[in-house]
């Protein structure tokens, strides 16, 4: 659904039983990746927003949707057991430009972490291979960069979902994805809606038909999201 008719029917949020911010370069990137729509949603949906993560709702920010998250206040939330704010956070974490200063366009091998309490990133292996374990990056400012305070409160509470186990933009620590405390709402520069077939894999004729009788990371992080949502009381 296009931003402006969920600001026109913001009651769309209030149905939704999981929210997606979808990767892409909203409104061109234009002044910075993701700052109009993240201006947009801040202003004018947050307080819906609130109350969805209030109730528990699982909502996923990839790639541009990460920035966009981050910038509205959804990222990296309030510490856990503290209330949401009645008015947006001050942003503590930002995506910028790659430490190469060049797009990416690769898929990157990437481990979840054991210790991490993201509800969409519970049902991958964490002992799949490197082969196995990857997911397609494409973007220009996908740098993670916080402060060494708010990196390592990120640590202690769990909150670092996903790493990429080399280092293709220079983010800090190696992430690629974050989640609130609660570890319903992740941002993530991958994209996993790009490998829900084992057949979008870069070399997937040369995985073992055992591998592929699973199903593909991608689609194990959105079947995890579904699952948390319909374990979630009404």
């Amino acid at each position: 659904m296009h931003l402006d008719r969920v600001i026109e029917r913001p009651g769309h949020l209030d149905a939704a039983d999981l929210i997606a911010f979808a990767g892409g370069f909203s409104f061109g990137d234009d002044v910075a990746s993701g700052r109009i729509f993240a201006v947009k949603t801040r202003e004018r949906l947050y307080a819906r927003l609130r109350t969805a993560a209030e109730r528990g709702v699982p909502m996923i920010g990839v790639c541009n949707g990460f920035q966009i998250l981050v910038q509205t206040g959804m990222l990296p939330g309030p510490a856990a057991g503290e209330p949401w704010p009645a008015t947006p956070p001050d942003q503590t974490v930002s995506l910028t430009e790659n430490a190469s200063a060049s797009y990416i366009d690769d898929w990157i091998p990437v481990a979840a972490e054991p210790n991490s309490c993201c509800i969409w990133t519970e049902g991958l292996d964490a002992g799949a291979s490197a082969d196995v374990l990857r997911l397609p990056i494409a973007h220009g400012e996908g740098r993670f960069v916080t402060d060494d305070a708010t990196l390592a409160s990120l640590e202690s509470q769990g909150q670092i979902a996903l790493r990429y186990t080399d280092d293709p933009n220079g983010s800090m620590g190696n992430v690629a994805g974050i989640c609130d405390p609660t570890g319903r709402i992740f941002g993530l520069m991958p994209h996993p809606e790009r490998y829900l077939d084992w057949t979008k894999h870069p070399f997937w004729t040369r995985l073992d038909d055992e591998t592929k009788a699973s199903d593909t990371p991608g689609l194990t992080i959105f079947k995890s999201a579904v699952a948390a949502a319909v374990r979630q009381p009404a």
